[in-house]
């Protein structure tokens, strides 16, 4: 573990699309690169039209963390709710810190790699479906880096993009190395 944790990730970022007024809360979240053993990659595509504006976005699956949950339960719960994805925890990625100054929310993104061991029937909630209309994208990561490079033309797509496009480069080395 020792040696996983050098090379776990840790940014720390800050939210330049909107003006910075205080937060007044902090989210902890769980998130995942998650990938199958032909390779392929697992996001989530979501068209908002929100108080960030009108978007189309590309995402990592993941969400908050319940009272009296491990980041481990949450990442698996969470996974099962979106992707419909039973998986193996391979290992941490890192943590990104960032801020969405529109709501003044503090995010602390904790982010790991799971190989998908079976896929099934997905549970979004009512809002996942009504206001985000979230749908599975299964891409390789020559797609998935340009799709988070084209969902950059919102301001909501490039703080999404300077979070996750880090993460998923080095979750692309790891893969690239077999871990």
């Amino acid at each position: 573990m020792g040696e996983q944790r050098e090379t776990e990730l840790f940014l720390e970022l800050k939210d330049t699309e909107w003006p910075f007024t205080g937060t007044d809360h902090d989210r902890l979240i769980v998130r995942a690169i998650v990938y199958d053993d032909a390779g392929r990659l697992y996001f989530m595509r979501a068209h908002r039209d929100d108080d960030f504006g009108k978007a189309t976005l590309i995402e990592t699956s993941g969400g908050g963390v319940e009272p009296g949950e491990t980041l481990e339960a949450a990442i698996r719960r969470e996974l099962r709710e979106e992707l419909g994805a039973e998986v193996e925890i391979v290992r941490r990625l890192g943590l990104v810190s960032d801020y969405y100054n529109l709501i003044r929310r503090h995010n602390l993104n904790h982010y790991f790699l799971c190989r998908a061991r079976s896929f099934g029937e997905t549970h979004l909630m009512p809002d996942e479906i009504e206001d985000f209309h979230l749908s599975t994208l299964r891409l390789s990561y020559e797609e998935a880096a340009e799709e988070y490079k084209r969902c950059a033309c919102t301001p909501l797509g490039r703080l999404i993009a300077a979070r996750e496009l880090p993460v998923l480069r080095r979750a692309a080395e790891l893969l690239a190395k077999n871990l």
